[in-house]
Order: C-alpha cells, then structure tokens, then sequence
C-alpha cells in the first residue's frame, strides 16, 4: 500500500505517525488554511470551516504530535459559530444603524438568504432591496428613507465581510501559535 494513502489511516489503526504521513497530513492543513483565508473574502468558499477543518485535521491525524490542543479546537468552533452569526446579522444591523425599522431588518434577512442563489452581485444586492422593499411596502415610509435603510443593510454587508476576515485571521493565527507553542 502506498505511505501517502497510509497516512490516512494511522489514526485509525494506532500507528504512530510517519514523517511521510505528518508531511501528508500538514500540506493539507495548509492548503484547507489557505482556502479557508480567501473563503473569509469570497463567500463561494465556506471559509471559517475550512479553517476548522484545518486544525481538525493534523489534531485527528497525528494527536498530540500534532501541538493541537482540544481548547484550540473548541475556540476555533466558536469563533466559526460567531462569524456565521455576524453574516446572518450584518445586512440586518446596517438597516438599522442607517434609520430602518424592524421591516427593513427583516427584509435584509430575507434579501440576503435569497441573494446567495445569484452570487456574486446577489449577496450585495439582495439585502439591499430586502431592506428597501421591507421599509417600503410593510412600514409604508417614503422613498428616501427606504433606499437609505436598504444602503445601510449594504454597508452592514461589506463591513460584515471585513469583520469575517478578521475573525479568519484570528483563527489562522490562533492554530500556528498553538502549533508553535505545543510543540
């Protein structure tokens, strides 16, 4: 059996880890870190999860060789938790911010949720109108103060997506520390 297929399984049968298999196993984790990074920017990748999966994964192949620790893994889950938290929110929030009423939130919400089927331009656009419609139509207020909430839900996207990348960078930067450290 080939050592670069082996490696997959040594957690599995109690082996300890080849240097063939740690190699294997870290050029994953760097690639999924890496794609986990650029995920944080362009929302076509899941990239907190990749970033994750990344420290599961040398944690799961190697153990404790690894340099992992389990509370790494368990701050990283909530730092995932709270990065899909802020994108649910933030179109939301900039409507609000910008004067919009609970209807122009509620339409950001919607509009964002329906804008993920017409990437790219829909996960801007689409809280956007889903503030604009929800301020116009269900709180019945005039033009110009539906377009300002539906440009606040756009500014509460983008400044989303620049706190999603901070908290991508956090964690990138959490798992090499506790690499370096635990080592």
């Amino acid at each position: 059996m080939n050592v670069y297929i082996l490696f997959l399984f040594e957690p599995c049968l109690g082996w300890s880890p080849s240097w063939e298999g740690s190699m294997g196993a870290w050029g994953l984790s760097l690639v999924l870190l890496l794609l986990g990074l650029v995920g944080c920017v362009l929302p076509v990748l899941p990239g907190h999860m990749l970033i994750v999966l990344a420290a599961v994964l040398p944690r799961w192949l190697l153990g404790e060789a690894s340099g992992l620790h389990h509370g790494t893994l368990i701050g990283l889950v909530l730092l995932w938790g709270l990065a899909q938290w802020l994108e649910w929110a933030s179109g939301a929030a900039g409507a609000k911010w910008f004067g919009g009423s609970k209807w122009s939130a509620w339409g950001a919400v919607l509009g964002g949720l329906i804008g993920m089927f017409f990437f790219p331009i829909g996960l801007l656009l689409g809280p956007l109108i889903g503030a604009f419609v929800g301020e116009k139509w269900f709180a019945k207020k005039a033009l110009r103060p539906s377009l300002t909430a539906g440009v606040g839900s756009m500014v509460g996207v983008a400044m989303g997506m620049v706190v999603q990348l901070v908290i991508g960078v956090i964690m990138a930067a959490w798992i090499v520390i506790d690499i370096v450290l635990g080592a």
